[in-house]
């Protein structure tokens, strides 16, 4: 770096870890410019072998590194490299018109002796630290996913930041619920401008309100006092928004699969799942809110009873939670039966309604599992399901790119299920706001196919219920 940056742009250097988890991350500084020290090329060149997610992003990097650096000369990489050489760089915030420096001198700054500089990660805090005592005029930020790494930037007065341009929202709490409770008196000022009407068995009422501004296709809005109404939007144009009386799944002869909803959220869920116009539902909870009960109950109703599916396709991410059992022999549904625990456990609840003797029982078991499907992430690439129920559990430990894999695999008569819990991600790097899940939320709630239902209440038992609120 021999050219002096404009002193109204800051210089990120990146850490390796930045690249393997996003290799778009080039191109997310907008204006200000970016170091990458030898080391952390170094680094990439050691993680590029393999098929995991992180050598396919370490290789996309690569890519974008060698297409930047493609016929220039060595004084145009020593004077920074322009980011707006990749005319199509993928960038949503607009086109990147920093620079990136790659190091082409030795950059050393004496750490404590605590600190060897042999180790890469403080090799990349000497860099910071000489760059910094450089460009004093210049804000020079370390990028890292790595909490220590920033901790160990703090403790030597070093500027070190997470890198954020992946977050689908800048706090959880901001996330698409769903759902939205009226006022009271909501009837009472609508009295004029609604409209109602009853077609093919079904209620509808058009209202006229400001706050239909803030709804979206297939949200759920209730009163809680009073005669309990509960709705989901089917259309909303500016302030004019056409409900439809959601169905009760409340009751024992409206059951699906013998599961009744134990409350409203429930009862929004099991709307969505069986509605044949929503392709696309997404259910958040906590442990025991009855997410993948209610989506495989569902999906047997659908498709055994209505035949609008050939079968259910159920597959996982496999983080463990604690220490890998290591390799599994058998066959794909084999290797994936540890990790299926829930979806034997439901199924077995499911299969014990069905019938009152042990014939029936286990009748109804056989007949369950001949449709019930369970498929590996690792196979998913390249393929098609068609008319698919696809259930997609733990699908808070997913990156936004491999859901966009698995949601792009939906072909004609298929609809797909993420269910998940952003309080239990395993996955490393991924918080609550960088999840997939989260992605899809944000992403899916202004389509008209699409629906989503965050479960807030545990059904499971008084045990799970009290741990959930005190542990």
């Amino acid at each position: 770096m021999t050219q002096q940056a404009d002193h109204h742009c800051k210089l990120f250097v990146l850490d390796t870890n930045v690249l393997m988890h996003d290799p778009t991350a080039l191109f997310h500084f907008q204006e200000h410019h970016i170091f990458i020290p030898m080391v952390v090329l170094e680094e990439l060149d050691h993680a590029k072998k393999g098929l995991s997610d992180v050598a396919r992003n370490v290789r996309q990097a690569s890519r974008f590194l060698d297409e930047l650096v493609k016929g220039a000369d060595q004084s145009t990489i020593e004077n920074g490299l322009p980011l707006s050489r990749i005319e199509h760089a993928p960038n949503g915030n607009g086109k990147s018109n920093g620079r990136l420096f790659l190091q082409t001198r030795q950059l050393n700054y004496l750490l404590p002796d605590s600190m060897p500089g042999q180790i890469a990660d403080n090799s990349i805090l000497s860099v910071v630290m000489a760059l910094s005592k450089e460009h004093p005029e210049q804000n020079v930020i370390l990028v890292s996913k790595d909490i220590n790494m920033r901790i160990k930037a703090a403790a030597l007065g070093l500027c070190a930041e997470d890198y954020h341009s992946d977050q689908t929202l800048d706090d959880i709490d901001l996330l698409y619920t769903g759902t939205t409770q009226l006022e009271k008196e909501f009837w009472n000022e609508q009295g004029r401008n609604m409209t109602s009407w009853i077609e093919q068995g079904r209620t509808f009422y058009k209202v006229t309100s400001p706050s239909v501004k803030d709804w979206y296709p297939n949200m759920f809005v209730y009163i809680e006092e009073g005669n309990n109404f509960e709705a989901i939007v089917r259309q909303c144009d500016g302030e004019n928004a056409t409900l439809e009386l959601a169905k009760d799944y409340y009751n024992r002869h409206n059951s699906v699969w013998g599961i009744t909803a134990k409350n409203r959220m429930q009862n929004f869920a099991l709307n969505v799942l069986l509605d044949p116009e929503i392709d696309f539902v997404t259910l958040l909870g906590t442990a025991g809110t009855g997410k993948t009960l209610l989506a495989l109950a569902a999906g047997l109703s659908l498709t055994l009873e209505h035949k609008l599916y050939q079968e259910i396709v159920m597959t996982r991410e496999t983080v463990p939670v604690g220490q890998d059992i290591g390799f599994l022999p058998g066959t794909e549904e084999e290797k994936m039966a540890p990790w299926m625990g829930a979806l034997m456990d439901n199924l077995e609840l499911l299969g014990s309604r069905s019938g009152d003797d042990d014939w029936e029982k286990d009748a109804s078991h056989n007949v369950m599992m001949n449709r019930v499907k369970i498929r590996s992430l690792n196979f998913m690439r390249g393929r098609t399901f068609l008319n698919r129920y696809l259930i997609i559990d733990e699908a808070q430990n997913l990156t936004p790119k491999q859901m966009k894999t698995l949601i792009t695999r939906a072909g004609p008569g298929s609809k797909i299920i993420c269910i998940g819990n952003l309080a239990q991600i395993d996955t490393p790097y991924l918080t609550a706001t960088t999840s997939g899940l989260t992605y899809v939320v944000d992403r899916f709630k202004n389509w008209s196919h699409s629906a989503h239902i965050t479960l807030r209440k545990g059904e499971r038992s008084r045990l799970a219920d009290y741990a959930s609120d005190i542990l």
